[in-house]
């Protein structure tokens, strides 16, 4: 096989999360977005000892799995799901057995739960950060997610049926509004342009939406610095936004200015354009915060699922101190404390720790601490010493040197939960190589239709 050779092929199997393998003259071939069961046209595009990789080029015959027709009329261009053809039960198989898969290179005589559904597989997200652009150069102004496989292009996702239907009005709304002024997007290499991200945020129980527009602060002497007046009419903006038929509310509408050169939603400023610039969540029986840059899962009613399985694999916790390390807004910690004695939460996100002292506070949770910093650090200056510890590490899992020091604590028993079942075995390679064996595992598909999955792991110490 050399490079840009095209052949065809059935793939065998989906590794996580998209790659597909087949087999060609006897090479093993890895080629992403592709299906168990389809007959693909592809080309090579990297030749390695082990494996060549290939670019999908056309689907010469759908998979006899494939039994749906898309949801979504950018599906295939836009780079945010992967299998609309599937039904949510073949999705969920294939889920379950790419993480069996996976744990079965490093875990032996474990206990596999299975894989447990998102209550609602559509319109599940309570968190979009959409992107202005294009969809093709010098085409006309874009808003919505990523096109597959490009850094630059944006695909307008106006019907996207991961959230409600609220986000897609608003996203109309707001694209329609800069079109007709003419409003130039910021461009990422020429660091020119204005426009840079919308934020949607929406509060499941209580049906309400923080929308945020992200801009850059040039054109601040014709008054776009206030937000009210000047060429972006953003008053006008905030009155038509208020006059959408909403299934919900908007609680708030924010402008932020971002002038960094990265190519991430952040803010160097926000003001308030109307309401407030916070939520207010509600999980298994707790109320949570959420500002727009808090850490919460974009998935309640997945959530409640998933930090069910938690506290079920955590058990008796009467009169121990828990550690609750990279702890976000604090939504395990606050879940574990009132049947602990004390729980300490860890998490670098100064804002996320900020909301997680708030909303114990508000739901009345005295035995929780929840302290700034990154744990590789933070954890030699704890003068607690933990019973139990539980993991949520963002998607590369814990810094190996974090991980020796967690390790240090010699507890009995923790609980680690992953939102990257790789990057999940690689550290349960050291785990187990310090005494530490997986006793119980189930996934929770907290991202249907996309390639994503939550794993959540018991520990026991031998």
């Amino acid at each position: 096989m050399k490079k840009g050779q095209f052949y065809e092929g059935i793939v065998e199997v989906v590794d996580f999360p998209n790659k597909g393998v087949l087999h060609v003259d006897g090479r093993k071939v890895i080629v992403k977005d592709a299906l168990e069961g389809q007959n693909i046209r592809f080309q090579i595009s990297k030749v390695r000892k082990d494996r060549c990789e290939g670019r999908l080029v056309e689907v010469l015959e759908r998979s006899k799995r494939e039994s749906e027709q898309p949801r979504c009329k950018n599906f295939g261009s836009c780079g945010g799901c992967l299998f609309q053809t599937l039904s949510y039960k073949e999705q969920l198989g294939l889920k379950e057995r790419q993480i069996k898969a996976l744990l079965d290179t490093v875990c032996v005589d474990y206990e596999f739960l299975g894989i447990k559904g998102s209550p609602k597989p559509w319109g599940y997200r309570n968190k979009m950060e959409f992107s202005f652009g294009d969809e093709y150069k010098d085409g006309p102004l874009a808003l919505g997610l990523h096109k597959k496989g490009s850094f630059y292009d944006i695909v307008t996702t106006d019907d996207c049926g991961l959230v409600d239907s609220d986000f897609n009005q608003v996203l109309s709304l707001v694209l329609s509004h800069f079109s007709e002024l003419g409003i130039p997007y910021y461009k990422k290499l020429a660091h020119t342009g204005i426009l840079r991200h919308l934020l949607v945020r929406r509060s499941e129980k209580n049906r309400e939406l923080l929308i945020a527009l992200v801009t850059t602060g040039e054109d601040s002497a014709d008054g776009v610095e206030s937000g009210w007046y000047g060429k972006w009419k953003l008053d006008k903006l905030v009155c038509k936004l208020r006059e959408l038929p909403l299934n919900g509310s908007i609680a708030g509408i924010l402008h932020m200015i971002n002038d960094g050169l990265a190519d991430v939603v952040k803010s160097d400023r926000i003001e308030v354009l109307y309401g407030r610039d916070y939520l207010i969540e509600e999980l298994l029986g707790l109320q949570f915060k959420i500002t727009p840059f808090s850490f919460f899962q974009t998935n309640s009613s997945g959530a409640e699922v998933l930090y069910d399985m938690v506290r079920k694999f955590v058990g008796e916790t009467k009169d121990k101190v828990i550690f609750d390390l990279y702890s976000g807004t604090g939504t395990i910690a606050q879940l574990l404390a009132p049947v602990a004695a004390h729980v300490v939460g860890v998490e670098i996100v100064e804002e996320a720790v900020e909301a997680a002292r708030v909303n114990a506070e508000h739901n009345g949770l005295g035995n929780c601490e929840f302290i700034v910093g990154d744990v590789l650090k933070v954890i030699d200056e704890i003068e607690d010493k933990p019973d139990f510890i539980v993991l949520d590490p963002p998607r590369e899992g814990v810094h190996p040197k974090a991980l020796k020091k967690i390790m240090e604590f010699g507890v009995e028993r923790m609980v680690y939960i992953s939102c990257k079942p790789t990057s999940l075995v690689r550290d349960l390679e050291m785990l187990k190589e310090n005494g530490y064996c997986v006793e119980q595992a189930v996934g929770v598909d907290m991202f249907p239709w996309t390639g994503n999955v939550e794993t959540i792991c018991k520990l026991i110490k031998k």
